[in-house]
């Protein structure tokens, strides 16, 4: 596995041929592959050694040899298929451990690079679509690389010993021999471009689905509410006719290519058989009968090897449309740069904005010319309608983006400057929607604090008031909470998530609509909990249910992404301007 400071194929996939990326992954592993070769091509041999035998045994009936050239032979033959066994076992070992070694590097490199990415690039790019690059193109590249190996490897070592008998005992036949090799290479020239384009426009479809599928599970709650069974499978429909045109018409070419390959062979096989038989017959060239039964078997042999590598370019071209998508990610050039930065060893909390800009498109900017200070410990709320910026500017503390223009100041210090991931040890976030996994209530709320004893965990959950319902449930600590916190209510997750804050001790907290889902009594609980967790640090708070930010420091009121006005609840209310519409139009509704 990769470390986390040097991870495989960092910087590596630049557009390169994809072979070229192939070698590079298997480096690691080439003395294993060279061996890997060598005991295919002894446990092989059978294959085309047989033909060359049974001619010899053919000869000993026909021309009644010595009785002792029948034995030598039988011998011979049970000697190499005997052996077969061992060295398969070996073979396997050598190569099939490579390659599950390559596809855990490759997993290991995409999953590496999902977390260095930037959080625009994952808001653009479906997690169904990355998913499918982890899982189904790199089995697709394990999948090219052992049928390739293994079939490949097995034409190849026929083809190279068959030709090579061929030519020191029948010499005569070699450059009809030769004909088949180059009839079939051309055939796979010709078609393996449009080969590429179907398989990568059948990737994307393929892509699509998993997106697709993600989307429709996550809102089956919502479908289901609503009736909207047939939308949703109406909409999934037009996704798998899709799929189904695209690999129909993939299998059609496949198909067509495989056929073409196998007539074309076999005819030239036909005709090298019936002039052997003939040259055999008229006594030309010194051919034996066995010589007949030699180039008979060889030409299925050799005809079948090339057909297998013919019929391998599918494999390879999948195999490399999957080596490109997984390059898609490798290669994408969204990185939270970080490297060669200051790392931040301590943080009070001080946060100053200097004529902050922000623009996801080049004509529309989301937060424009913003000033604010904050001093450590300070509760800053952010409110306003939406649109405003007020989102844009949490991301903006947190780094997941950088302004367009101005600066963000971390005590004094250009956030520009800093490693964004030693700041964010003295960060926690608490969204509006709280984010578990399917785990227990102690991995998840000391999740990334393996130091974390019971108590402390304990502790937090107290602080959060989640306590009182965690020593209820049968397993406490150890319940599993399902899938994204499926088996609790949405103040028990939230209480979790606040308590998830709280064991990090962090200097700067930001609350993302924290209570907006929940009802009275929950948020209650986790306003208490709230108070606690603000005390000390500097917190940036966006509500639009303005109730909730009353005992703010200081409250900010955005417009059009500037700040339009500040100060407290009861200041901002006797001005009577933007704050105290707001207010007003909340109490009437």
């Amino acid at each position: 596995m990769a470390s986390s400071t040097e991870p495989p194929l960092d910087h590596r996939y630049r557009d390169e041929h994809p072979v070229r990326t192939l070698a590079y992954l298997f480096r690691p592993d080439r003395r294993r592959l060279a061996a890997a070769v060598g005991v295919f091509t002894v446990k092989h041999s059978p294959v085309w050694l047989l033909p060359l035998i049974t001619a010899s045994i053919v000869d000993t009936v026909v021309e009644h040899r010595p009785i002792a050239q029948l034995w030598t032979s039988t011998g011979l033959i049970m000697f190499i298929l005997l052996v077969n066994y061992p060295l398969h076992l070996l073979y396997v070992r050598l190569l099939y451990g490579s390659v599950r070694r390559m596809g855990t590097t490759l997993r290991s490199a995409l999953c590496t690079r999902m977390q260095q990415l930037s959080i625009g690039y994952h808001a653009r790019v479906s997690a169904g679509v990355l998913q499918a690059k982890v899982v189904r193109d790199v089995e697709a590249v394990e999948q090219m690389v052992q049928q390739t190996a293994e079939t490949g490897l097995g034409a190849l070592t026929v083809l190279t010993g068959g030709l090579v008998i061929i030519g020191i005992r029948t010499p005569e036949f070699l450059p009809v021999f030769l004909v088949v090799v180059p009839a079939a290479a051309l055939l796979v020239a010709r078609l393996r471009s449009r080969l590429r384009t179907h398989n990568e426009h059948f990737r994307h479809e393929v892509e699509m689905l998993s997106s697709r599928v993600t989307e429709m599970t996550r809102l089956i709650p919502v479908t289901r509410a609503h009736g909207l069974e047939g939308k949703a499978l109406n909409r999934m429909d037009g996704t798998l006719r899709r799929l189904l045109q695209s690999g129909m018409r993939l299998d059609l070419l496949n198909g067509r290519f495989g056929s073409l390959a196998w007539v074309v062979l076999n005819v030239i096989g036909v005709l090298v058989l019936a002039g052997a038989a003939l040259v055999s017959y008229y006594g030309v060239w010194g051919v034996s009968a066995g010589d007949v039964v030699m180039l008979s078997a060889f030409l299925t042999t050799l005809t079948n090897a090339t057909t297998t590598l013919a019929g391998l370019a599918p494999v390879i071209t999948k195999g490399l449309e999957s080596v490109r998508s997984v390059g898609e990610v490798l290669q994408a050039p969204e990185l939270e740069d970080n490297e060669g930065k200051s790392e931040v060893r301590s943080l009070h909390g001080a946060v100053t904005f200097q004529n902050v800009t922000y623009a996801y498109e080049s004509d529309r900017a989301a937060v424009r010319d913003f000033d604010l200070t904050v001093v450590p410990g300070e509760t800053v709320a952010l409110v306003g309608a939406s649109g405003a910026g007020k989102s844009t500017l949490l991301n903006l503390v947190i780094g997941f983006i950088r302004p367009t223009s101005g600066r963000i100041l971390l005590d004094g210090t250009d956030m520009s400057t800093l490693d964004l991931r030693t700041y964010r040890r003295f960060l926690s976030v608490v969204p509006q929607e709280s984010i578990l996994f399917d785990g227990t209530i102690r991995e998840n709320v000391a999740y990334g604090m393996d130091d974390a004893d019971e108590e402390t965990v304990r502790a937090a959950l107290r602080d959060a008031n989640a306590l009182e319902f965690v020593d209820r449930l049968p397993q406490g600590l150890d319940t599993l909470v399902g899938e994204r916190g499926a088996r609790l209510s949405g103040g028990q997750r939230q209480r979790l998530a606040i308590a998830r804050a709280l064991i990090r001790d962090p200097r700067i907290l930001v609350l993302d609509e924290a209570t907006s889902a929940l009802d009275t009594r929950s948020e209650a609980l986790v306003q208490q909990a709230l108070a606690r967790l603000l005390h000390g640090r500097t917190t940036f708070v966006v509500a639009h249910r303005l109730s909730t930010v009353r005992g703010a420091d200081r409250i900010v009121v955005m417009g059009d992404g500037r700040v339009l006005e500040t100060g407290t609840h009861d200041d901002l209310l006797a001005r009577g301007g933007a704050y105290a519409a707001l207010h007003s139009g909340q109490a009437v509704s």
